[in-house]
This record gives C-alpha cells, sequence and structure tokens, in this order.
C-alpha cells in the first residue's frame, strides 16, 4: 500500500534509454571496427574468422536492445497490473468500512463497535444470533481483502517469472542459424509481455508432468496459480495450449485425472483445480469474435477470418485437435480416444465455452463418429472419471451456453453475406428413420458379449435442446419454467423442429422426457391455443412452414394439433414430465382468466373458458392414454398419479431469474405462484393429509378430473368478482366441459394414429 509505483515507469524510461545508448554503440562498432572485415585490404583465414566473431559481436549489441526494450515493456505491464490491483484493494477496504468494519494497516478486519449506540452495544452483548451474524460479516469482509492482497502476491510472482526469463539467451539464431555464436549472451527473443514467460513456465511444468519428470509441490502450485491468473488471457493461454499441442494437453488432462483418482488420491483436490484450471485456459484461448449465428463455420465472413492472422491459433490447434482426437491409447478392448478425454477437461470448466468453438467442435466429432464407428463405445466399466460418450458430453457443456445450444440445432440458420448455413445436427442426434445417430452402448466382455444402455445416454442431448429452444441453461431443481416466456425465432424454430421429429413415434427416451417437458412448458401461451383450437390463424398456417411467426414484437412456436399432442404423449411417460407441461397449462388457464374483464359477457367471457376446457381435455386424453398403455409396467397406476401430483404441487421455491433473448428480465417463484396455484395449492393440502400412495394417488385423480379441477379454478376466479353470481358460475363451468369434450375427442383420435 506504501510502495511508489512509479519507480516501475522510472525504470522503464531507462531501460528504454539504454536501448538507444546501445544503438549508437551498434552503429558505430558496425561503422568501424567491423566495416574492416568488408575491405579489400585484409584477406586470409584470419579475415573470415574476424568476420564471423565482429558480427556475433554486433549481434549482441543488437540482442542488448532487444532485451532492454522487453524488460522496459515488462515493468510498463508490471505497473499497469499492480496499479489496478491495488486500486482494487484500496476499494475493497473503503466499502468494508463503508459496511460497518474496522481495517488496520496490517489489514486485519474487525467490527467498528463505536459507531453502536450504549443501548445497541447492550443489546449486542445479549444477543448471540447477532454476535454470530456480526462475526460472519467479519470473516466475509476479512476473506474479500486477503483475495484481494493475494491478487497482488501472485500478479507478483508472474513478473518475477518473467523477469526472471527476460535475460536468459534464447539462441533463436544459434547453431548455424544466424549470427549469434554466444550461446549464455544476450535475448533476442526477449518478449515484453509478462504473460508469455508465464506460458512458458507453465508450459515447461506441463511438460514434466506428461514426460513423468520430477514435478515438486510448488511447481504444481505455480502451474495452479498461472491458469488461474490467466485463463482469459489470450497472450498467456494461446502460448501455453501452443506450446504443448492438442495431444499435449489431452495427455496432461488424463495424467491430472489419473493422479486425483489413483495414483495421489490424497492430494485429489489439487488435480481437480488443475484441471479446472486447464478447461478455462481452454476456453479462454479459443474465443472467437462475433456470434456464430452471424457467422456460422462454414459461412464466407468465418472462413475469412479463420484464414487471417487473428484465426492463426484457431486454425492450428483445431487442425491437430481433429488428428489426436480420433488417436487412441490403453487397452485394445478399452481404448481411450483423444476426444473422450478432450471433452472430459471442458466438462471440468466453470466459465463458458465460445460459441463457435462448441459448434466447430461438435460438427468435428460428428464427423469423427461417422468415420469411425463404434469409437464411443464403452467397454466394461469404462475409464473412471471419463464420459465414453464425448458428442453426449460436448452436448451438456454446450447446454451452459444457449446460444451455441440454438445455432447448433438451428436448421435453418443464416450466416452474413448472403451465406445460407444449414446443419442436420437435430434430425442425426434426435431424429428418426435412416441417416440417425446410433447411440452408444456398453459392451460387457464375458463368455458372451452383453450389450447394455448407457444410463446416462442422453442425457447432455437432453439438456443442450432446452437451452436451444428456450434461451436460458437448463433449469434446476425446484425451478419451474414459466408459461410465458418470450423466445427469438431461431429458439421457436427448434422447439418445432424437436416436436416434428420426436412426435409421431410417441416414444421419447427417458433421459430427454423431463427437459424437453421444461421446453415446452415455456411455450405453452402457444401450447394452449393450439390444444385449444382457438388460436389465430396464424398457428396452423405457419405448423407446417417456418414453425413460428411474429405478432408485434413476440415470437409465437406453431406446430399442428396432431404433432403436438403425439409429442406430449411421448413426454408423459414420466409423471414428473407430464407435472410440468399440466402445471405451466393451469398456470396460463389462471392468467388468461384474470385478463377476462368485468362485466365481459358472451364470446369475451365464454371463449377463454371454452379454449381452456379443451386444453385441458387434450391433458386428460394423454394421461387416459398412459395409464391404459402397456408401457406403465414401470410405473404402478397410483405411483404415476402421485408422483405426477407430487410434482405439481411442489413449486419454485426461491425466485428464478434471468433474461431472456428479447431482453426480458423474468423471475418467477413464490409471488407468481401464489397468484395462479390456488388448485393446486389446495390439491397440495389433501395430499399432505393423505396416508399412503394409493390414497395420494386417489386424491391426485380427484383434483384432475376436469370437472373438479376447473370448478375449483372458476370458483377462486370468480370469488369477489360482482358481475359474475352464481348462474353464471353454472353457465361458465357449461363452457370448459363442452370445451374438455371437444379437446378429448380431438387428442384421442391423434394418439390412436399411431400404435403405442
Amino acid at each position: 500500500m506504501t510502495t511508489d509505483l512509479g519507480l516501475l515507469t522510472t525504470a522503464a524510461d531507462k531501460w528504454e534509454s539504454m536501448a538507444g545508448e546501445l544503438k549508437k554503440v551498434e552503429d558505430r562498432y558496425g561503422d568501424s571496427v567491423q566495416k574492416i572485415t568488408m575491405g579489400q585490404n585484409w584477406t586470409g583465414i584470419s579475415v573470415g574468422v574476424a568476420h564471423t566473431s565482429f558480427a556475433a559481436t554486433r549481434y549482441e549489441y543488437s540482442a542488448a536492445q532487444i532485451q532492454a526494450k522487453a524488460v522496459a515493456s515488462l515493468l510498463r505491464d508490471a505497473h499497469s497490473q499492480f496499479t489496478d490491483l491495488k486500486k482494487r484493494l484500496e476499494t475493497a477496504r473503503e466499502k468494508a468500512i463503508a459496511a460497518g468494519m474496522t481495517v488496520s494497516d496490517q489489514g486485519n478486519v474487525g467490527f467498528d463497535y463505536t459507531r453502536l449506540t450504549p443501548s445497541e452495544q447492550s443489546a449486542y452483548r445479549h444477543d448471540p444470533d447477532g454476535k454470530a451474524e456480526v462475526q460472519k460479516a467479519v470473516t466475509k469482509w476479512q476473506q474479500h481483502l486477503d483475495d484481494s492482497v493475494k491478487a497482488v502476491s501472485e500478479a507478483d510472482q508472474g513478473v518475477r517469472i518473467a523477469l526472471d526469463a527476460v535475460g536468459v539467451d534464447s539462441n533463436k539464431d544459434a547453431f548455424g542459424k544466424g549470427n549469434d555464436e554466444t550461446l549464455d549472451g544476450f535475448n533476442a527473443g526477449a518478449q515484453g509481455d509478462i504473460e508469455v514467460y508465464e506460458a512458458r513456465n507453465a508450459q515447461d511444468i506441463a511438460t514434466r508432468i506428461n514426460n513423468g519428470g520430477n514435478v515438486s509441490a510448488a511447481d504444481y502450485a505455480e502451474l495452479d496459480r498461472s491458469f488461474r491468473d490467466n485463463a482469459s488471457n489470450k497472450a498467456f493461454s494461446q502460448t501455453f495450449l501452443s506450446g504443448i499441442g492438442p495431444s499435449g494437453t489431452i495427455t496432461l488432462t488424463d495424467k491430472l485425472n489419473d493422479r486425483a483418482l489413483h495414483s495421489d488420491k490424497k492430494n485429489s483436490d489439487r488435480y481437480q483445480n488443475l484441471q479446472k484450471g486447464l478447461a478455462n485456459t481452454l476456453a479462454g484461448a479459443t474465443e472467437v469474435p462475433g456470434k456464430v449465428s452471424d457467422a456460422p463455420p462454414g459461412s464466407k465472413k468465418f472462413k475469412e477470418w479463420l484464414a487471417g492472422p487473428d484465426g492463426k491459433f484457431y486454425r492450428e490447434f483445431t487442425d491437430g485437435l481433429d488428428k489426436a482426437g480420433v488417436t487412441a491409447t490403453g487397452e485394445k478392448y478399452n481404448p481411450l480416444y483423444g476426444y473422450q478425454s478432450f471433452v472430459n477437461l471442458m466438462q471440468h470448466a466453470d466459465t463458458t465455452f465460445d460459441d463457435q468453438f462448441l459448434y466447430d467442435l461438435g460438427d468435428d466429432l460428428i464427423s469423427a463418429e461417422k468415420k469411425h464407428p463404434g469409437m464411443f463405445i464403452q467397454y466394461g466399466a469404462g475409464h473412471d472419471g471419463i464420459e465414453t460418450d464425448a458428442v453426449d458430453g460436448l452436448l451438456g457443456v454446450m447446454s451452459k451456453n444457449p446460444d451455441a445450444a440454438t445455432a447448433f440445432f438451428d436448421a435453418k440458420g443464416n450466416g452474413l453475406n448472403g451465406d445460407r448455413v444449414t446443419n442436420d445436427h437435430l434430425h442425426y442426434l434426435a431424429g428418426s428413420g435412416n441417416g440417425t445417430r446410433e447411440w452408444p452402448h456398453n459392451e460387457v466382455l464375458g463368455y458372451q458379449v452383453t450389450t447394455l444402455d448407457h444410463p446416462t445416454s442422453r442425457v447432455g442431448l437432453g439438456l443442450a435442446l432446452e437451452a436451444a429452444a428456450t434461451g436460458h441453461t437448463p433449469l434446476g431443481s425446484k425451478q419451474d419454467p414459466w408459461p410465458v416466456t418470450p423466445h427469438t425465432d431461431a429458439q421457436a424454430r427448434v422447439m418445432h423442429d424437436v416436436i416434428g421429429e420426436l412426435g409421431p413415434s410417441q416414444k421419447i427416451h427417458e433421459n430427454l422426457r423431463e427437459p424437453l417437458a421444461r421446453s415446452l412448458a415455456s411455450y405453452t401461451e402457444d401450447t394452449h391455443q393450439i390444444l385449444g383450437g382457438m388460436g389465430s390463424s396464424h398457428y396452423v398456417t405457419s405448423a407446417t412452414g417456418d414453425g413460428f411467426f411474429r405478432d408485434g414484437d413476440k415470437i409465437h412456436m406453431a406446430v399442428t394439433q396432431k404433432d403436438l399432442a403425439q409429442f406430449m404423449r411421448g413426454l408423459s411417460d414420466d409423471p414428473e414430465a407430464y407435472a410440468t407441461l399440466h402445471k405451466a397449462e393451469s398456470r396460463y388457464i389462471s392468467l388468461e382468466m384474470e385478463k377476462i374483464p368485468q362485466g365481459a359477457t358472451g364470446f369475451a367471457q365464454s371463449n377463454p373458458l371454452s379454449n381452456a376446457g379443451a386444453t385441458l381435455g387434450a391433458y386428460s386424453a394423454i394421461r387416459e392414454d398412459v395409464l391404459n398403455d402397456d408401457r406403465m409396467a414401470a410405473y404402478s397406476e397410483a405411483d404415476w398419479k402421485s408422483k405426477m401430483a407430487y410434482h405439481i404441487i411442489g413449486g419454485a421455491v426461491t425466485p428464478l431469474y434471468f433474461t431472456t433473448a428479447g431482453g426480458t428480465t423474468l423471475a418467477f417463484g413464490d409471488s407468481q405462484q401464489r397468484a395462479v396455484d390456488v388448485w393446486a395449492w389446495v390439491m397440495g393440502n389433501d395430499m399432505k393429509a393423505g396416508a399412503d400412495v394409493k390414497a395420494n394417488g386417489g386424491i391426485a385423480d380427484l383434483y384432475l378430473n376436469a370437472n373438479n379441477q376447473m370448478g375449483l379454478m372458476v370458483d377462486s376466479w370468480a370469488d369477489g368478482r360482482q358481475d359474475i353470481n352464481a348462474d353464471a358460475r353454472a353457465g361458465l363451468k357449461g363452457e370448459i366441459l363442452d370445451g374438455h369434450d371437444r379437446g378429448t375427442n380431438t387428442t384421442q383420435k391423434y394418439l390412436t394414429d399411431t400404435t403405442n
């Protein structure tokens, strides 16, 4: 805090001045001493020796200038880093004091009791909970300041590495490559970027790890620090990864994985942190300017960037990965392919990967498995810590970058400059028919080969499709999709195409059902209109066209009633998936009913209710089809009903916030839930009073009966409205039930069109 950082720039000025003086000496030497060897008056062997020697001396004068300028640059880089970090530390201290803390000159944080009145001090002494809260705050601010100090210390370590290395002769022009005849002279290859030297030092440690050399605990700590401090710095990340290459990157993550799980388990955290740091470094190095939706691989704009100087690292690294990815190591009957290790590394990152890189790598993985069928089959137990199916693993990583997922599955994405880039990723990975992916399985070798499905098969696909269709990362536990969520045309197109690919079979893989149900539930505003049959004509005309239409600034997804009903039927083999859809629909009906103005009559009043009834009729038909189907073998009827019902009554406990593609920030949780979940709340109370699964299944059946559910929803809506008397309530319930019959009959026909 007291160091005069300005001395660094003063020193840098002197180093630059030194370079200027050395330039003068070099010029004098060339014009006087070296010039002698170039005249006609000196002949024989000695002139040749002198020519070489004098040229080497002049080379050192030149190298000294390069080294001096590099040192100056390093000192200025250090000044910039230290100034910024010192300012952050000062700001942290100021914020701690503003929060009621004291901060000593040594950086020790305490609570400022002098700000308390005598009565507050007395209350504090007799309040154990208050003391605990104060100590918690002190600990938080102490950690914040400690982290800020540590950041300065770690930056200082990077500067030390650079200053140690800048004076070491690189010998880049020695051994016959130039005039350098002094192996320990000045450094003609000196660099003025601290991060380049940190990367080279990290590369040295990584190479020793890969080669089984001596690597100390201090080396591992330094490698971890370098990754942590420089992951987002391209000078570091690209220098490091260029140095070890794709093959070395794969070897390094394999070595770290082995140490964490086998050879040095007591230090597992060390190696896990290193894998995270390496993964974050990879993410930083492979960032591409612009969005993949603007210039996807294959477009003219992306190809031009790739061919230019900015694309050099990306091009060389991905070209090398194409080879290293299909290289197998390990046992003949349990090979480990480079791509499997590489995706395993990506899964350790706590940052998102670039959408261009994810798109490109996804393309390359699909291409690789087509050329090498069976490369992602798992033999026996597979490899500890490494997901066998690299394609599905990558899709899981992709789900953390919704823009990447949307572009990857949008079959009609457009590039710039008129480039039209199409892909069949969705059809290949999720479709049916010829040419689609044969998902890898597990082969257990023994007296005879036993083939088993991967229990995690398609988990990554489901998450990526959810991100692609919704525009946000996959929802977690106790997070429900909101039924009115803005979408882009690309997201709506993906949802439309998913329904078209998976709907007709009415059979959807178990690991896809819940994420796809969450995806579809975010389109409830549209599915309500489609199932109810009362929506805009655009739903019909767009269903077999682009799959979406615009209404002002809103995007609506459009599919046929048949495709939608069959898709929902496939999802509903999972009771929780069915519950997600049903809950979203019930919430949307409540929201629509709230829009009916006071005093509305005729069509304005009856249409929303008839539409609601028809939609719930579709749900009734789907539920009955599930319960009457042979595929219910996995559940008892009571199990299915109770699991579904428990999911319906379990709401979003804490609000979930996210910004949609349209720029709208949504928050849903307790506040909205109380407004629209009266029906689910009443059912929940009765469910909690149920004594056993059978009883809970019966309660679920009671409330899922349209007569009961809609009656309760109408009553809760009509309470407090002066324009709705008893006769009006009865009439409105009749409208709903009429619609329910219409929706049930229509949907039943669609479900019998395809053999279950």
